[in-house]
C-alpha cells in the first residue's frame, strides 16, 4: 500500500498548494491513502469546515489536527459531522469529535488512523498519550481489525516523539510527528517494522517563522513586546511530508522517504514511487 502523509497546512498559501497539487500526486503516484494535518489551515490557527471539505475533495482521506483544533469555534460543531476529521484522541472523555477511525484505502485495505497529542511543552496538557495509544491498539490490532495503522503524534519534544515510536514499534505501520513545522532528517524504519519520522514539516511558506510572517516573531524575540498579531506568511508554499510503502501481508513498513515539493526546500520524492 502506498501512503502519503502531509504535514501541517499553514494559512492560505499552504492549503491552496495542497489543494492544487494533491489530485495530481494521487493520480500520478497511484496513492492508496492520504493523510493531511490541517490544524493551522485557517490563517495559521485552526481549521474551518469549508477548508476541511476542500482538503477531502482534493484527495485527502483523513484530516488530523492538534493543539489548535478548536481555534476556529465552528470546529466544535462540525467535528461531529465528519468521520474523516480527527482531533487528538487523548482529550478527556466527553470532548466533541473523535481521535481515531477505521477507513478504507483505495486498494481496499483497512487503515486505522489515530491522532495523539504529546504533553511535554504542550498546552493544553491532555491525558496520557501512551495509555491512549494502548487503548486504541487493543481495540483494533494490526492485521486483525486493521491492515495498516498510522499515528499522527502531534508534539513538541523529539524525545517524547521517539519514545512513542518505540512504544508502538511492531504494532503500527507508521508514527509521524507534527507540530514543529520543520521537517526532520530521521525518517527510518524502526527495529519492529514501524516507519518513523520525528516531524513531517509543514505545507506552507518557508520564508517565514514556522509559517508566520517573520517580522512579528522576530520582534518579540528581540523586544519581548508584541507590536501586532501573528499572520500567516503568504509566499509560495512548499509541501512537506513523507511517503511510505506498507506490506499488504504484515501491515508493517517496507520503505520510507521524505516528500518535499515547492520552491524553497530541495525537492524530493520517494525514489520507489518514480
Amino acid at each position: 500500500m502506498r501512503l502519503l502523509f502531509l504535514g501541517d497546512m499553514v494559512g492560505k498559501t499552504g492549503r491552496t498548494a495542497v489543494w492544487e497539487k494533491l489530485p495530481g500526486l494521487v493520480a500520478d503516484l497511484k496513492l492508496d491513502f492520504v493523510i493531511v494535518n490541517g490544524e493551522n489551515a485557517a490563517g495559521g490557527f485552526g481549521i474551518t469546515e469549508e477548508i476541511f471539505l476542500e482538503t477531502i475533495n482534493a484527495g485527502a482521506d483523513v484530516v488530523t489536527t492538534g493543539n489548535h483544533v478548536w481555534d476556529q469555534k465552528e470546529a466544535v460543531s462540525f467535528c461531529t459531522r465528519h468521520d474523516q476529521f480527527l482531533r487528538p484522541a487523548n482529550y478527556p472523555a466527553g470532548t466533541p469529535g473523535k481521535g481515531s477511525g477505521l477507513y478504507y484505502a483505495r486498494n481496499g485495505a483497512r487503515v486505522l488512523v489515530a491522532n495523539i497529542m504529546g504533553r511535554v511543552f504542550m498546552h493544553p496538557e491532555l491525558d496520557d498519550p501512551f495509555k491512549a495509544a494502548e487503548a486504541i491498539l487493543a481495540a483494533c490490532p494490526l492485521k486483525e481489525q486493521a491492515d495498516a495503522i498510522v499515528f499522527d503524534f502531534h508534539a513538541e519534544a523529539t524525545s517524547e516523539k521517539q519514545c512513542f515510536g518505540h512504544f508502538v514499534d511492531g504494532r503500527a505501520s507508521l508514527v509521524v510527528g507534527t507540530h514543529t513545522h520543520v521537517p526532520t532528517a530521521d525518517h527510518q524504519i524502526l527495529n519492529g517494522g514501524t516507519a518513523y519520522m520525528s516531524d513531517a514539516g509543514m505545507c506552507g511558506d518557508y520564508d517565514s517563522s514556522l509559517g508566520m510572517e517573520k517580522e512579528e516573531p522576530l520582534n518579540r524575540f528581540i523586544s519581548k513586546m508584541p507590536k501586532g498579531r501573528f499572520e500567516a506568511a503568504s509566499g509560495p508554499a512548499t509541501l512537506c511530508g513523507l511517503g511510505v510503502e506498507i506490506s499488504d501481508s504484515t501491515g508493517l513498513a517496507e520503505k520510507i522517504a521524505p516528500v518535499r515539493i515547492g520552491p524553497r526546500l530541495a525537492e524530493t520524492l520517494p525514489a520507489f514511487w518514480q
